[in-house]
């Protein structure tokens, strides 16, 4: 997911997009400790992401802070 892609979304299509990602997360990480997963890079491009969404809710966060004083 690029970041263009997160930052045409709605907040609150990050935000369940967000959540998406995070049971996705550990759906991975439970395969992985039974010795399941298939694709061990995808836990690391699902970390990213979450981040990445993270990243710019806070962006967001801090221009509406910065606009209102």
């Amino acid at each position: 997911m690029k970041p263009d892609e997160i930052r045409k979304m709605s907040s609150e299509e990050r935000l369940r997009k967000l959540e998406e990602l995070r049971m996705e997360l550990i759906k991975l990480r439970l395969q992985a400790k039974m010795g399941l997963l298939k694709d061990p890079a995808r836990i690391r491009s699902v970390k990213r992401d979450i981040a990445r969404i993270l990243t710019i809710i806070r962006e967001e966060e801090i221009k509406t802070r910065q606009s209102a004083q």
